[in-house]
Order: C-alpha cells, then structure tokens, then sequence
C-alpha cells in the first residue's frame, strides 16, 4: 500500500543549513558587484569564451540534474510503472529548483541583463534560434513543474479542493508537457554547440550530439533521483528505498550502455577516437569521462552489487560526475575559439554557482520540513548500507 506523503517537521536552523546560508550571502555579494560594475567585475569571460561556467554548470549541467522529475514522469505515467509514485514528488521538487535557478542564473551571463523580457517580445524573437526555443521551452517547463508541485502546497494548507479535483482531470495534459517540453529543450542544448564547428573538438563534435545530450540527461535525472533519495533518508533518518531504488538502477545502466554504444559508433565511424590517445588535456578528459560512465554502469547491471546502498549511492555519484563532466568537456575542455583566447573560471564566477546551489539545497531542506513531499515511514530504521554515514553531529533533522 502506497504511504501517503507527510512534512519531515524539525528545526530549520540546522548547523549545514547556515553554512549553506553563509556561502550563499558571499555569492550574493558577489552578485550585487556583477550587476553594479558589470559582467568583467567578476568573470573571466571574453569574446573567444563568451561561455564559461556559468552557462556549462548553471544552465548546461544544472537543467539535466533537474531532469529527476522528467525521467520518473517517463516511469510512472508512459510505461505505467504505479510502484515508483513515491519518489514523483521528490524529484519534482528538485527539478522545480533546478530548472528556475538554473533560468535564474542566465540573467548573470546577459550583458543587457535588464532586456531579458525582449525574450518575449514578438518583435525581438528570432524563431529559427535554437536559443529562443531553449529559453522558451525551460520558462514554460518551469511553470509545468510548479504546477506539479502545487498539491503539496494545497494539502499543507488544506485549500483548493475544488482546485486539486480539476488539476486531476487535466493531469494527462500537465504530464505530456512535463515530457515534450524537456525532450525539447534537452536535445536543443547538444543543437547549440553544432554550428561551431571545428571550434569543438572532433571528441564532442558530431551530428549526434542532441541525442546524446537527450541520453545523458536522462541518465543524470535518474542518478539524482538515487541520490538524493539516499541522501535524504540518511539525513533525515528515514528507512532506505533500496528496492525501488536498485530497479532504478537498471534503468540507469541500461540508458548508460545504450549511450556508450552511440558514443563510441559516432567516435569509430567519424575515425576520431585517434585524438584521445595524444597524450593532451582533451584526452584525459574524454577518458576520465568516459570511465566513470563505464565502472557503475557495469555495478549497476550485476545482480550482487545493485542491491547495495552503498554500491547505489557511489554509482549514481560516478555517472553524475561522468555527465557532467561530457557538458564540461563539450563547453569548455573541447571547445578552442583559437590560440589567443584562454578560460579559467574567477573566484567570483566559481562562488555564484557555488551559491546557487546552496539555495537550491536550503530551499529544499525548508519545502521538505514543511510541505508533504517525501512519503511517509515508519520511524524504525533499517541497519547497514549508509548507516555509517548517519551521524548525530551535523544530521539536517537535528
């Protein structure tokens, strides 16, 4: 029987939950003299690398960890798989943070950050831009998310009834979006580094690259469903859902193999995967990046390994670290506008993402203490796995 969501209750005021505080009011200074003395004040961008961490993590890697909610909606609503419901609301609501901070954020990389709303203006809107169509599928997505996240808000303050009764019936509208919109946008962000060309090296380079942005991404939504479910049952000292969990993991090696098999196709039949082996930067990224997709995708399909929490937890971490790393790699590593131009991300750069992700992380702390989102347990605990990792000091329910 399914368990009904309920609020985590506890303090709000935890020790990690003011270090993230404090990390976010240093970002926001920084924020402050971005938008005062302009975008050279605090980045090392220029017009060779008009992109830099920002638009590689913020947006590029920040939208596909925010794919939990897109992936478990494929799950649950096309292949009709009810058991997995429970962990809907979750990945929902990471996805609702990702996705606007990750909107958010694009303000800080616009020169004319106040004609952002040009976006939405017929006159100004280039429709055969794969940029506009980016913008404009993640500003719609991101009112489809909170749109699902609503009845979290309607249980807690036991209103809208009549409101939550109508959403019902349109709920087959609200999830074909929630699923168009991403695979839009997903693919459109592998379309963007088409046109240049030689500029991106013949490692990342190639006419698959919105299938495997698509791909990816659907890896990395499910690793964060994984992960924070791990992560929050040893926070909060909630039983482990490893059983869902390690079907999950299927899924995610399954996506993992079908992605390593288009990959290394593409590199053979383009005759590129010669430049991994000159000893340079680009190819140790390509096969750091590439290995950490391949260890827990091997992990996850052996029937001994996929059922430990541990073994969960740390795969799911790999190919996080594994698709980031392909964004990474494709943006920045890959990319080579020309010998005059070089890019490291500025202390103040690499401090905003590091503040965006703290509010993301106290956001969901204080929605999850107070809104129905996780499913409701039993208080015994189940012993091993991450147990080590539960300890009294430091433990977000303190």
């Amino acid at each position: 029987m399914e368990l009904k969501a309920q609020p985590l209750g506890g303090k709000l005021f935890t020790r990690p939950f003011l270090v993230f505080l404090a990390i976010f009011l240093v970002a926001a200074w920084f924020v402050l003299k971005r938008f005062i003395y302009g975008i050279g004040a605090v980045t090392h961008l220029s017009d060779g690398y008009p992109w830099g961490v920002w638009i590689a993590y913020d947006v590029i890697i920040g939208c596909a960890l925010a794919c939990g909610g897109y992936g478990m909606a494929i799950i649950v609503y096309i292949a009709n798989k009810g058991r997995y419901h429970a962990l809907v609301r979750p990945a929902v609501l990471t996805s609702a943070f990702g996705y606007t901070l990750a909107g958010v954020s694009i303000l800080f990389d616009i020169g004319r950050y106040w004609q952002f709303y040009n976006l939405l203006l017929p006159t100004y809107i280039q429709f055969n831009s794969i940029m506009v169509e980016v913008a404009l599928c993640i500003m719609a997505y991101v009112c489809v998310l909170w749109i699902e996240l609503s009845p979290a808000f309607l249980e807690r303050f036991n209103i809208g009834g009549k409101i939550k009764m109508y959403m019902e019936k349109a709920l087959f509208i609200i999830v074909a979006l929630g699923i168009l919109l991403p695979t839009m946008h997903q693919s459109s962000l592998g379309s963007l580094l088409l046109i240049a060309g030689s500029k991106v090296s013949p490692l990342w380079h190639t006419p698959l690259l919105p299938l495997l942005f698509l791909t990816s991404c659907l890896v990395m939504g499910y690793c964060v469903v994984v992960a924070e479910s791990f992560m929050s049952s040893a926070a909060f000292k909630r039983p482990y859902e490893t059983e869902l969990l390690s079907k999950v993991g299927v899924v995610v090696a399954s996506l993992t193999a079908a992605y390593l098999v288009l990959r290394f196709a593409d590199l053979a039949v383009r005759g590129a995967i010669n430049l991994s082996f000159e000893g340079d930067l680009k190819g140790g990224s390509f096969w750091i990046e590439n290995a950490l997709f391949a260890v827990p995708m091997i992990l996850l399909f052996m029937p001994r390994t996929n059922r430990n929490p541990r073994v969960l937890f740390l795969s799911s971490a790999m190919l996080l670290l594994g698709a980031g790393l392909y964004r990474i790699n494709t943006y920045i590593i890959g990319f080579s506008p020309g010998s005059n131009w070089s890019y490291f991300p500025s202390a103040p750069e690499l401090m905003i993402t590091l503040g965006i992700i703290s509010i993301e992380i106290m956001a969901y702390l204080v929605l999850v203490k107070k809104l129905p989102i996780m499913a409701g347990h039993e208080p015994e605990l189940k012993a091993g796995g991450l147990g080590a990792a539960r300890t009294e000091g430091g433990s977000f329910h303190e």
